[in-house]
């Protein structure tokens, strides 16, 4: 799947889809291109559950690659490739993955009010900083300048696909202003 977006002068871009789950033996590639006027602004998610545990579903083996690109003003602002296979199962228990947790999400803002709202987006996540205890419910969040703008990006685990939600709900209600939260994405 590859998708490409450009927003032009003074656009505002929410780019929200549900989660992409992720079945057992899947072989899926994603690539995520955002173009970005110089004073445009951006909320990008990409929330993955890798099997539905509801339903006693796992993902053990499987093919899973995510790229995303995004430019501000003609200058590439974000850059990362994600990729997780042929043993999933094995490579989310690493601690240095995602310590047991099966739901994932990447949030990035690029907006002059990013740098405004990291710690209240901190408090949501339940961000522990570095040395923290390695559990399947966390995450972080951090700012950088990008031009004459902001770069909050935001990253999320979780044990299942509701856990990641409860969380997910705020933060994007949150980071996407006075457009609210979008009806897709009520508990």
């Amino acid at each position: 799947t590859s998708v490409g977006l450009r927003v032009g002068p003074g656009g505002r871009l929410a780019w929200l889809p549900q989660e992409t789950i992720v079945f057992d033996r899947a072989a899926f590639a994603r690539t995520l291109d955002v173009d970005l006027a110089e004073d445009a602004e951006a909320l990008v998610l990409e929330a993955t559950l890798f099997g539905r545990l509801a339903m006693g579903e796992r993902t053990v083996r499987g093919s899973f690659h995510d790229r995303w690109r995004v430019r501000h003003g003609g200058a590439l602002v974000h850059a990362e490739d994600f990729r997780i296979g042929p043993d999933i199962a094995a490579t989310l228990r690493r601690p240095a993955a995602t310590g047991g947790a099966l739901a994932i999400a990447t949030l990035l803002l690029v907006s002059p009010q990013a740098e405004s709202l990291l710690e209240a987006a901190r408090a949501i996540i339940g961000d522990r900083g570095i040395g923290g205890p390695v559990i399947s419910d966390c995450g972080g969040a951090s700012f950088w300048s990008v031009g004459r703008s902001g770069k909050l990006l935001a990253r999320l685990t979780a044990g299942d696909g509701y856990q990641l939600r409860k969380r997910l709900v705020p933060l994007v209600e949150l980071l996407n202003g006075r457009a609210g939260l979008p009806k897709l994405w009520s508990l």
